[in-house]
């Protein structure tokens, strides 16, 4: 069986604390010494099982994991659902997204503690696994932000149906003025009905997705864009792509 620990994180940075969970792979009792990849994800409450999941439907990553033997530890911080939206978009909602949802209310723009949350991640949660597991630096995070601002920490980003839109301007931006060589991969995916079929917001994600991607593979090579057909933006179509999530993990 996959083993589980899970276990609040107060961090000093954040000002809070945070649950994680983390998953061993099931040779890692029995090879103790081997060292593993780690991949750190976000929105922890819905990365393994549906039971734990909002909204009840989950990536399912504890079966996918077992039934693959796939040798990785997972790092999963749960995330403050009432902030999420505000968290995730570091700057405040821009003119890309007004144009096209005629929607002038804005969000986001707590660039400072999505940092924060970042800086938890690479400065205190990462040190921690670091000495508590037999990881490997290697690390895998699913943020193109977190790339961007710590690029000499983490080796390959994967980004499931990324909403770029309301930060496209300044996402834009920092991309272009980072240096991202040492970033070895990035995988972006989408669908084509992320807001629903035939809607201009869905065009408009693919859109957004394909002028990040276009950037990031003018300076990461090894950047893969990935749509898929007839897939909306909730964790139904999500869970459908965890072998595209392991890609860059099993190819390793």
């Amino acid at each position: 069986m996959v083993e589980q620990e899970s276990f609040q994180m107060v961090s000093s940075i954040l000002k809070n604390s945070r649950l994680v969970l983390v998953y061993l792979p099931k040779s890692y009792s029995k090879l103790e010494s081997k060292r593993y990849p780690v991949l750190y994800m976000h929105d922890g409450q819905n990365v393994f099982q549906d039971r734990d999941a909002i909204g009840g439907i989950s990536l399912g990553l504890e079966e996918y994991v077992e039934k693959n033997d796939i040798d990785v530890i997972i790092v999963a911080i749960d995330q403050v659902v009432e902030e999420r939206k505000n968290e995730y978009c570091p700057w405040v909602s821009g003119e890309f997204v007004r144009e096209f949802t005629g929607n002038s209310d804005s969000y986001g723009g707590k660039g400072e503690q999505y940092i924060e949350f970042i800086e938890f991640i690479v400065q205190e949660l990462k040190p921690t696994s670091d000495s508590n597991y037999r990881t490997i630096s290697d690390n895998r995070l699913i943020t193109i932000y977190a790339a961007c601002k710590y690029p000499h920490l983490l080796r390959t980003i994967i980004c499931l149906s990324s909403s770029f839109c309301p930060n496209q301007e300044e996402i834009e931006k920092l991309i272009d003025e980072s240096d991202l060589t040492l970033i070895e991969s990035i995988y972006l995916d989408c669908g084509t009905n992320e807001a629903g079929e035939g809607t201009q917001l869905s065009d408009e994600f693919i859109k957004s997705n394909q002028i990040i991607y276009r950037k990031l593979k003018d300076k990461i090579p090894n950047t893969r864009f990935v749509v898929f057909q007839d897939a909306e933006h909730s964790y139904s179509f999500f869970k459908r792509r965890k072998r595209e999530l392991f890609l860059s993990l099993q190819k390793k």
